[in-house]
């Protein structure tokens, strides 16, 4: 059977359509080395088709072959575990290999001598049995589950052993299976405290692509945390990166580089050494003509860049501004979380927004506040706020979108704790012109503003006392407030730990305290005490505001002092 070509699928069709599959499997049974070994390796060929694998799965040669694996034979283990890599390949196969004891045996291969100068013959077999285990892992962890089998099973410290191995075809399972199993947190911080991020550094240096590809998407995901983003910079991971983005034909490669440097990007010490070494100019040249797997890297690295005041102005001299806007079109939902937000960034400088303006970013913005998607909603909210608050005529900006007011105080009904804080942020900013917190004011704004002063999370408790105190500067406003129950619920705001929440709330008291009924509110709910202390802060605001809440409510008490005793 071995003189076809068994790589053809007419063959491997053919040996199926026989009943080749049957007699093949039943020979896993035999008691016979040599039958076993020959049978197994036409099937480790055919079962690179699709249709075979599911076959050899429906006529149970995996629970055979996971058996195998405990045979003394090295080379019959090194055929099982690569044919059980083949079959593995979806989930109803992976979930039985864990299920007949599959996962514990395949990690049992891993533990090899690694790697020396000099390896004896039965080493380098050895060796070959942990290659192929860490294939048939690789393929069974795509599944869940047994990612957490081979946790138990003491396989991370195993993989992390033969990450050192200076053997291409040994690294490639075996920081394939890595990469794939880092969309776990436990296997993240195991790669990190392992030491596993200097090997995968190391290894971005290789010459194969296909390893560089699986180290830099293991990086991509294990860099959500601050301590891998510094090891990756420790150990001058962040050059080969950038130097990756050159690889524009492999698109797989490319998805992996540019992930793992948004998320290295989150670091404003990664941000400067990206500086150095001219990424930002090479990430604009990646904004048209990528598949949405790349740009929703690009345009995420490019907004944390932006975080940073110069690379605000390098996007705009690149030519990046325009294609960023563009995206603004889309419909892939964490692209256009990305680009809202790296849109936002830039908008932070006003020459900027003046471009962003003239390409009518800002109503492309607008026009996402509808996205079904509570994270487009919310990402559109934040970057609304510095367009606003640097475009040359924001109040007439903002009055040109023909029911844009009555959307976003709309918005105020949202069940988003994000939506609702990006939102109340953005209210903050409108109400600064008089004309659209007039109009913002009739769509009712002051009602549900005041809703929402039980809630308990500190960004939306900031940027609402903001909103807040912004809407009070219009008519009978601050008395609305009052009226809502706001002010109780605010005064509690003060015994918040969070002192941008302290700033903002003794803002939005100092503005309704303007209004006697609310001013006895405050009394009653302790505020004076609470005023007190802040009025010795080193935060010049919250000094100003605490101080002119509790003259206030001092002037008020005099008032009504003089009226009793005359």
């Amino acid at each position: 059977m071995r003189d076809f070509n068994l790589a053809q699928e007419t063959c491997q069709l053919a040996i199926r359509d026989v009943g080749g599959l049957e007699v093949l499997i039943n020979l896993l049974d035999t008691e016979e080395i040599k039958c076993k070994i020959g049978s197994l390796k036409i099937l480790k060929e055919i079962s690179c088709n699709s249709q075979i694998r599911r076959a050899i799965a429906d006529l149970q040669g995996l629970q055979t072959m996971v058996k195998i694996l405990d045979s003394p034979d090295k080379e019959l283990k090194c055929l099982a575990a690569e044919t059980i890599g083949n079959v593995a390949k979806f989930r109803r196969a992976r979930r039985t290999v864990r299920q007949h004891g599959g996962i514990k045996r395949l990690v049992e291969l891993l533990d090899c001598v690694p790697d020396s100068a000099t390896l004896t013959q039965e080493q380098e077999k050895d060796v070959e049995v942990a290659r192929c285990g860490a294939l048939a892992l690789w393929s069974c962890s795509r599944s869940t589950w047994n990612k957490g089998a081979i946790r138990k099973a003491g396989g991370i410290p195993l993989l992390g052993r033969l990450l050192k191995s200076p053997h291409e075809n040994m690294l490639i399972p075996v920081v394939g299976t890595l990469q794939e199993c880092a969309s776990e947190k436990t296997y993240r911080i195991a790669i990190q405290t392992e030491g596993m991020i200097e090997d995968l550094v190391k290894n971005l240096n290789s010459e194969n692509r296909e390893l560089q590809m699986h180290c830099a998407s293991a990086i991509f995901k294990c860099a959500e945390d601050r301590k891998t983003r510094d090891l990756v910079r420790r150990y001058e991971g962040l050059r080969p990166l950038v130097a990756l983005l050159q690889e524009t034909e492999n698109k797989q490669l490319l998805a992996a580089a540019t992930g793992a440097i948004w998320k290295c990007s989150i670091s404003m010490e990664n941000v400067e050494k990206f500086q150095e070494y001219k990424a930002l100019e090479t990430l604009v040249a990646l904004l048209t003509e990528q598949p949405e797997e790349v740009l929703v890297n690009v345009v995420g690295a490019l907004g944390e860049c932006a975080q940073n005041p110069p690379n605000r102005a390098v996007i705009r001299k690149c030519g990046g501004i325009q294609p960023l806007v563009n995206l603004l079109t889309g419909t892939n939902q964490p692209l256009l979380v990305n680009v809202t937000r790296a849109v936002g960034a830039c908008a932070m400088e006003p020459e900027n927004m003046a471009v962003i303006d003239r390409l009518d970013g800002v109503r492309l913005l607008w026009s996402l506040l509808k996205n079904p998607n509570p994270d487009v909603q919310a990402s559109a909210a934040w970057a609304i706020c510095p367009c606003i608050e640097n475009a040359k005529d924001a109040g007439e900006m903002v009055r040109s979108f023909v029911g844009g007011l009555e959307l976003i105080v709309h918005l105020l009904r949202s069940t988003s704790k994000d939506v609702l804080a990006g939102v109340c942020a953005a209210i903050a900013e409108i109400a600064k012109d008089e004309e659209n917190l007039a109009v913002i004011t009739d769509h009712g704004v002051v009602a549900l503003l005041a809703r929402l002063t039980d809630m308990e999370d500190n960004l939306l408790r900031r940027y609402l006392a903001e909103a807040i105190a912004h809407c009070c500067a219009w008519g009978a406003n601050r008395v609305s407030f009052g009226e809502a129950g706001a002010v109780a619920p605010l005064v509690r705001y003060l015994r918040s730990d969070n002192a941008s929440v302290h700033r903002a709330t003794a803002q939005a008291l100092f503005q309704l305290s303007k209004d006697p009924d609310n001013c006895i509110t405050m009394h009653e709910n302790g505020v004076v005490k609470l005023l007190l202390g802040m009025m010795g802060s080193t935060d010049e605001l919250l000094q100003e505001a605490a101080a002119g809440c509790v003259a206030n409510i001092r002037r008020l008490a005099l008032a009504n002092e003089k009226a009793r005793y005359g």
